[in-house]
């Protein structure tokens, strides 16, 4: 069974893919507080909002 995508929403599938990064990436950068700001979905899975990615993104540009 596929749970739905909540609309503006990236899967942690489609935010590594957008970046090039691995699973393994994202989820060091999560557990250093360098991630996104991200959703838990109550079977487990994680969505970002694409606001929170854009906004995330910024501070990125902003700091480099």
């Amino acid at each position: 069974m596929t749970t739905a995508k909540p609309r503006g929403t990236l899967t942690l599938a489609e935010f590594c893919e957008e970046l090039q990064i691995s699973r393994r990436t994202f989820y060091d950068w999560r557990v250093k507080g360098r991630a996104p700001r991200c959703l838990k979905l109550p079977n487990g899975d994680l969505r970002i909002r694409r606001a929170d990615f854009e906004q995330w993104l910024n501070a990125l540009e902003g700091a480099a």
